[in-house]
């Protein structure tokens, strides 16, 4: 069987470490801000935030314009689509079932995997993990009691926080397939940014202009969910480019 190396395993748990806190800060964020204008304002500084880390301006700028289809099809898939399910989602239901649901991210992946890279089949082991898996996911949407007018609330936010795997799935295989010698660094700042803004275009056309008198809770909620999606993604890119 193979085997990766400890020097892929530990940045991907850490990026993953860091992810899991990610949903704490949404909670306290969304208690303030509405969805859309939470998710962009966190990915305009975040890719802000890598710029500085990316390299000289005008080498940044040559990456752009080369690879330029793939950023912007990442920045729709990885940032506007997928957040915007996400923090639609995490409206509906509590953040320690939506870490749970999230968390079954890489069986959706290995599906989609399976079906759109030549090198990446399913085995039969893949397969009866995929399909445990799966089963539990299936089990605890059922438990929100869809039948019921409050469990069909947490039945929806499932089912959003699925469709969101999906689109993050997709945002893999592209990163993974098509930008092997795109500077992680360059695809991370710019698509983030990228989706940051549409996300912002978005959220006043759809929940108006916001107010910006928020309390400390929410800034300090939304800088480290800046820092935590400008390290994570560095990471998890990085280690999708590798062979």
């Amino acid at each position: 069987m193979f085997k990766l190396p400890l020097k892929y395993i530990l940045p991907a748990i850490f990026a993953c470490l860091l992810w899991s806190t990610a949903f704490v800060g949404v909670k306290i964020g969304l208690q303030y801000s509405t969805p859309l204008f939470f998710a962009g304002t966190r990915f305009v500084i975040s890719g802000l935030l890598i710029l500085p880390f990316a390299g000289p301006f005008l080498e940044i700028l040559q990456s752009v314009r080369q690879y330029y289809r793939v950023i912007i099809k990442v920045a729709l898939l990885q940032t506007v689509i997928v957040y915007t399910l996400f923090y639609t989602g995490m409206t509906l239901i509590a953040g320690s079932l939506a870490a749970i649901i999230i968390g079954a991210s890489p069986l959706i992946s290995a599906i989609v995997a399976h079906y759109t890279m030549h090198d990446d089949r399913m085995t039969v082991f893949k397969t009866i993990s995929l399909l445990i898996g799966m089963t539990g996911v299936i089990i605890i949407a059922l438990s929100r009691q869809p039948w019921q007018a409050a469990g069909l609330r947490e039945f929806i936010g499932v089912l959003i926080l699925v469709l969101s795997s999906f689109s993050g799935a997709f945002a893999n295989v592209t990163v993974a397939r098509d930008s092997q010698t795109l500077p992680p660094l360059v695809l991370t700042s710019v698509q983030i940014f990228i989706g940051g803004v549409i996300l912002l275009v978005i959220s006043v056309l759809v929940e108006g202009v916001p107010f910006f008198n928020y309390p400390p809770a929410y800034y300090s909620a939304l800088l480290w969910l800046s820092v935590v999606s400008a390290v994570g993604f560095s990471i998890w890119f990085s280690l999708l480019k590798k062979p």
